[in-house]
């Protein structure tokens, strides 16, 4: 039977009809994703005109990064409707968001969230956002999966690079002493376990056993060291104890936490602290004063406070960039515009202006970065590198001394002061025999022409064999392997030819075959960090809420997986910042430096301090 379109029926009557076709042939993907927006629109795969999507992809900026990893949704192919593969991606993607910058999940129900998704997705298309329920179920279920592979992947190169545990202990405004434990290795950090150890600080033998049970969660045989963030006595007493249970497990500090004590120890010095009070007076007056801060704008090729994320060599780099503008910094203090503004006439105008025309002060503060600034190279060299540095760590730290004493010309009496507190530090705190051991066995120094082994290099060579290898047949057999890497015998001589571009480990990989028992220690040393885990800068209210008791079981472990998930993803996702520093237009406008502090009127809400240090420089007793 032949049927013909009838030409006459109205226009309403065709729209009805499409209508319920639509509904019944596509009325489930509808309902799930939402209205067609344009009832003619094709049923066939939807083609959207491709500077729509470009257009809608820049109007979203960086937002589409951090739902969207690919940058778009992927739609099926029928209408607007999303296959349900692609909507489960989209949604997990969105749930990715929400674990991974820690947002509360109730956002997702705030008016401006779909209108953000729509915005990035664009007008003709719509999907089913995920729901609290979601996030806190299935997507969440599946994100711990995917976290628990990615996880795996990382330990199961334990067993042969070695591993650092990594701790990170503070105060929470409970007064509690919580801390957050993790696993460093070259493939990359993992989150391990959040605790509340209050109930043992202080105790050092209830601290040495809960801290010799993290190693045998994680591995007795895998763990080479335990990177503490502090030096108060009671962590070094517990480092001491633990040394004597696991002989192979070394007890450290980080070193940028000890290299940030040593310009503490610097900057109590009377001198030094008169220069940087005094710098720091200038930068609050001009930061103080609007017409002042356009006047030092003008004059000045810089901001005079140099912002950086690692805020404690802030005042250094500030006393540093005034120096350079010590010229500008006196021409402004002498223009007509100066003089022509009312604080000029002010006693503490006044005051500002006769401390910038002081070259006492200029003086003091060329010296005050002639000693600082060596050692601020080096934390931001640290903080800057996502590779493993114990084996370069040895050389960088004389390297900044050596800095410091060419600055000085040479002359004993300027520099050996500086000299002191650094290696006092350095000698109590900072040195490890890892450390002594991976300048020996680092290939790209080892061969240099200035490498130097004196007492505590070898002293520090020799205790690693003995600890990691305590079999004396093998420690025998280390020595003699160590004298053809020193002659350069066999594979070590092709190699010797060969440093350039290549990991010291890496390198013991390749070319240390021929000597496998002294190869495996070289490779488990030289791949271990120096430093611990304030550079990741974990956020700590996550751990302190899954600390807090008083959930139900579900919820406890609920919240156990979103830390889980949270953590590793910061750790997966961290990548170092090589210039540490802020541009000029994201300083901190509650920086000590910029806002005067009268009566403690002002106070800044900030994450908690590991530490605490006294007026000596030292970590105080007790503090985690």
């Amino acid at each position: 039977m032949l049927i013909t379109p009838c030409l006459q029926v109205p226009e309403e009557v065709k729209e009805m009809v499409r209508s319920e076709l639509l509904e019944k042939r596509f009325g489930k993907a509808m309902r799930d994703v939402g209205e067609l927006n344009e009832p003619n629109l094709s049923l066939k795969r939807n083609r959207l005109d491709k500077q729509l999507k470009q257009d809608s992809i820049q109007n979203s900026g960086n937002v589409i990064a951090s739902v969207f990893p690919s940058g778009r949704v992927d739609f099926s192919a029928e209408g607007s409707g999303v296959s349900d593969s692609s909507l489960r991606k989209a949604q997990k993607s969105i749930g990715r968001f929400f674990y991974e910058t820690g947002v509360d999940f109730s956002a997702i129900k705030a008016p401006s969230f779909p209108v953000m998704i729509k915005s990035i997705i664009g007008p003709l298309n719509t999907m089913k956002l995920p729901t609290c329920n979601d996030l806190k179920g299935w997507i969440l279920q599946d994100a711990v999966k995917e976290m628990q592979e990615y996880t795996s992947d990382i330990k199961s190169v334990w067993a042969t690079t070695g591993c650092s545990i990594l701790l990170d202990g503070w105060v929470d405004s409970k007064g509690r002493k919580l801390v957050n434990v993790l696993v460093n290795c070259p493939k990359g950090t993992v989150y391990h376990q959040s605790y509340d150890i209050s109930a043992i600080d202080g105790n050092v033998v209830a601290m040495e056993d809960f801290l010799a049970n993290v190693v045998e969660e994680v591995g007795a045989d895998n763990v080479v060291q335990i990177v503490s963030y502090s030096t108060s006595t009671f962590m070094e007493d517990v480092g001491k104890r633990l040394n004597e249970k696991h002989k192979g497990v070394f007890w450290t500090v980080s070193a940028s936490h000890c290299i940030e004590l040593m310009l503490n120890k610097l900057a109590m010095m009377d001198v030094f602290k008169e220069i940087l009070e005094k710098a720091k007076t200038i930068t609050q007056f001009v930061y103080s004063n609007e017409d002042v801060l356009k006047l030092a704008r003008k004059f000045c090729s810089t901001d005079l406070v140099k912002p950086s994320k690692i805020k404690s060599i802030v005042p250094f780099l500030t006393l540093e960039n005034m120096a350079v503008e010590d010229e500008n910094l006196q021409k402004m203090f002498l223009s007509s515009g100066w003089k022509s503004l009312v604080c000029a006439s002010t006693e503490e105008g006044r005051s500002i202006a006769a401390l910038v025309a002081d070259k006492t002060f200029w003086n003091g503060a060329l010296t005050v970065s002639k000693a600082t600034i060596p050692l601020v190279t080096v934390l931001k060299l640290i903080g800057g590198s996502n590779k493993p540095e114990i084996g370069s760590l040895y050389d960088t730290i004389d390297q900044a001394k050596e800095t410091i004493r060419i600055e000085f010309q040479s002359r004993k009496s300027q520099y050996i002061p500086f000299w002191e507190a650094i290696d006092e530090i350095w000698n109590k705190y900072l040195h490890s025999p890892l450390h002594a051991a991976g300048y020996f066995l680092n290939p790209n120094l080892f061969y240099s022409d200035d490498f130097f082994a004196d007492a505590e290099v070898s002293c520090g060579l020799c205790c690693c064999i003995v600890r990691m290898s305590p079999n004396l047949s093998i420690q025998d057999l280390m020595m003699l392997q160590i004298d053809k890497y020193r002659m350069a015998k066999g594979d070590f001589g092709l190699g010797s030819s060969e440093l350039e571009n290549i990991h010291p480990a890496l390198w013991w990989s390749k070319y240390g075959d021929e000597c496998p028992e002294l190869q495996m220690m070289a490779v488990r040393i030289l791949s271990q960090t120096c430093d611990g885990a304030s550079k990741y800068n974990l956020k700590r209210t996550l751990a302190e809420a899954l600390l807090t008791e008083g959930r139900n079981q579900i919820e406890q472990e609920r919240l156990r997986d979103l830390a889980f998930v949270h953590y590793n993803l910061q750790l997966q996702n961290f990548k170092p910042d090589v210039c540490n520093d802020f541009s000029d237009e994201e300083i901190d406008p509650m920086d000590d430096w910029i806002v005067k502090r009268q009566h403690g009127s002002l106070i800044r809400y900030e994450e908690p301090v590991p530490i605490e240090l006294d007026s000596e420089g030292s970590a105080r007793e007790g503090v985690i």
